[in-house]
């Protein structure tokens, strides 16, 4: 059977052909366009199983592109991989803000991106055939099948990491979690920790939960829990 479909958004035709090699080696379907607004087309026509998002396109940038694909009920659910530029610090934590998945810096080796590219995907199947189970806890029902989460009786439009972060606290209500815990859970073993990282996507968290974002709490010197 056919591999998954990636979608390679990259105007640098050595990186381009480069990543698409490596892929095609792999046995994956491979897609490559060279700007944002061909990105977008073929995200919603060609349906990629992930993107690998450039943010320094021509026209619109990977970060536009990014904050489209998240706003579209149709793409708001491909994962995407962003390859960054050192020193593009800023630019990441708005990615991941945004609802990126992950992010390769260049120059990046084949093997490491393949790596975070197979971990991504094996998150997303996993997730698939995750239990359906519906989760109420406190002011919160979580609909894992779904991705849904309700706060009382307004639904709350979490990005992917947000959402996986919500349901991983809340399946072990009251329970505290290290970062390296949480990103290990919701990003798997092969992810670059950083505490600042996870406190990005908590804070974000937390201001979409509006008057219930207290209750994920912030342990001092440990890391982080949902009261029951």
């Amino acid at each position: 059977m056919p591999k998954e479909k990636i979608l390679v958004v990259e105007d640098e035709e050595d990186i381009l052909e480069l990543v698409r090699y490596n892929l095609a080696k792999e046995g994956y379907r491979v897609a490559c366009v060279t700007s944002g607004e061909q990105g977008l087309r073929e995200a919603k026509e060609g349906a990629p199983d992930l993107i690998l998002l450039d943010l320094m396109l021509p026209g619109l940038d990977g970060l536009d592109v990014c904050r489209r694909l998240k706003s579209d009920p149709v793409t708001s659910v491909i994962p995407i991989i962003m390859l960054t530029a050192k020193g593009e610090d800023a630019d990441i934590v708005t990615g991941l803000e945004l609802g990126a998945e992950d992010y390769v810096t260049k120059p990046f080796s084949p093997r490491v991106l393949l790596a975070r590219l197979k971990a991504c995907l094996r998150r997303k199947r996993q997730e698939e055939a995750d239990e359906t189970g519906i989760l109420r806890v406190g002011a919160f029902t979580i609909n894992p099948s779904r991705h849904e989460v309700w706060v009382e009786d307004k639904p709350a439009a979490l990005t992917a990491t947000e959402f996986r972060i919500l349901h991983f606290l809340a399946r072990r209500s009251g329970w505290v979690f290290s970062r390296d815990q949480i990103i290990r859970a919701v990003k798997g073993d092969d992810y670059p920790v950083t505490e600042r990282s996870v406190d990005v996507q908590i804070a974000g968290l937390r201001k979409k939960l509006g008057s219930s974002g207290n209750s994920v709490e912030t342990v001092r010197g440990v890391g982080y829990r949902l009261k029951e």
